[in-house]
């Protein structure tokens, strides 16, 4: 085989394979030198065109949050990496359950979904990302060669947010007020409101002045457990018509972030009531720091006494048919007005009697008519009432 350099081609002369570099590209001829023969000698060639080496495959680097995270800010971010920048038509990632926002990146080799409010607390979020054929690409057009599946948890709504959205709206004898460089979302702003909702901004309280200091003991910032949040609960609840149980679950948070959107305040403000088994017994109301109301009052006998400690007011009526087994184990049957249920088969309200301020009840506490309709107004859904054994807490300005 004679081989000749013709301005950079290699041509093979009688043999098998001629090689051209033309315009930068090495073309190849194949030469049949039977099929020459056959045909006397017509030279039959054919031209087979360079391969192209196929795209890397594209690789899922890694996602946030990962893949069974659980305790997760619902109001987060979702990051996803991939090994390549992706194509611009590339299809996009799917999330469930939805909710709205935007995917960023498109070109790049991270994508990130913005939520515009975020999911829901204690929701399984699932992100599904194409692959195969019709799955995501990248720009080189290589493949994620199998569909795959991000999935984590959200965490919960912390008390500590519950509590500074109650005292906004009015609905505690506090005040809350954020520290140097928190965040603190505008009322309109709903994602920020929900961020707050899974990672509260920091901040400090200061009791509002005129309550008596009793009132302190039932107080514990960031807990559901303290009686002032269980009886704010239950105010906004009343308010909202809403189940009245206390309990801060997902109906209370919805109403509670659209009425700090919308301005909702406590219609009612703050009132707290203590009934003291002194000598005189007596009813005393502070309502938005200020006592409006004290005056003389009945708590149960010795064979029925009036329950010690506090609870939130449950049950109202303006009229209503008293029943119950008087101590000899006789029924009775009493016309009363202006009823506030604090505990079971306990409540403030109007009772005939020829005077007030000892002992005379079946564990109520008893009034006078005219006194009876002033507290009512006062004594609304959420007031804690506290019977006291001994004398009244005098008021004062608590310390924050």
């Amino acid at each position: 085989m004679t081989v000749t350099n013709l301005r950079g081609r290699i041509v093979a002369v009688a043999g098998v394979i001629v090689l051209l570099l033309v315009a930068g590209v090495w073309v190849a001829l194949t030469h049949d030198a039977s099929a020459q023969s056959s045909a006397g000698g017509q030279n039959n060639t054919t031209v087979s065109h360079p391969s192209q080496s196929p795209a890397a495959p594209l690789q899922l680097v890694s996602a946030t949050p990962t893949s069974g995270a659980t305790g997760v800010n619902g109001a987060g971010d979702i990051t996803i990496k991939f090994s390549a920048p992706l194509a611009a038509t590339s299809p996009l990632p799917t999330i469930t359950p939805s909710v709205q926002g935007s995917w960023q990146g498109a070109g790049t080799d991270t994508l990130q979904f913005v939520p515009s409010a975020g999911f829901n607390p204690s929701t399984q979020v699932t992100v599904q990302i194409p692959g195969g054929l019709h799955g995501v690409r990248s720009e080189g057009g290589g493949l994620l060669p199998n569909a795959t599946q991000v999935s984590f948890q959200t965490g919960s709504y912390q008390t500590g947010r519950l509590d500074e959205l109650l005292a906004q709206l009015g609905y505690l004898p506090l005040t809350w007020t954020a520290a140097e460089g928190a965040t603190v979302p505008a009322a309109t702003d709903a994602a920020g409101q929900i961020a707050a909702a899974y990672n509260p901004p920091a901040g400090f309280w200061s009791w509002q002045p005129g309550y008596p200091s009793l009132l302190q003991t039932f107080w514990d910032a960031g807990s559901a457990d303290g009686l002032i949040v269980k009886g704010a609960v239950m105010a906004f609840e009343a308010n909202q018509g809403l189940a009245m149980d206390g309990v801060a679950g997902p109906q209370v948070w919805t109403a509670l972030l659209k009425a700090v959107s919308e301005g909702q305040n406590n219609p009612n403000g703050y009132t707290y009531a203590i009934a003291a088994e002194s000598n005189p017994e007596t009813l005393t109301i502070w309502h938005d720091g200020q006592v409006v109301q004290q005056s003389l009052a009945n708590t149960g006998i010795q064979a029925a006494p009036t329950t010690i400690g506090t609870a939130p007011v449950y049950l109202r009526y303006r009229n209503q048919i008293m029943r119950g087994t008087n101590p000899d184990g006789t029924p009775y049957a009493d016309p009363v007005q202006f009823v506030a249920y604090f505990r079971n088969g306990e409540a403030v309200h109007y009772f005939p009697r020829g005077s007030y301020g000892w002992p005379q009840s079946l564990g109520c506490v008893e009034l006078d008519l005219s006194d009876a309709a002033h507290a009512w107004p006062y004594l609304t859904y959420g007031t804690l009432v506290t019977v006291e054994a001994g004398s009244l807490t005098p008021a004062g300005s608590p310390t924050a």
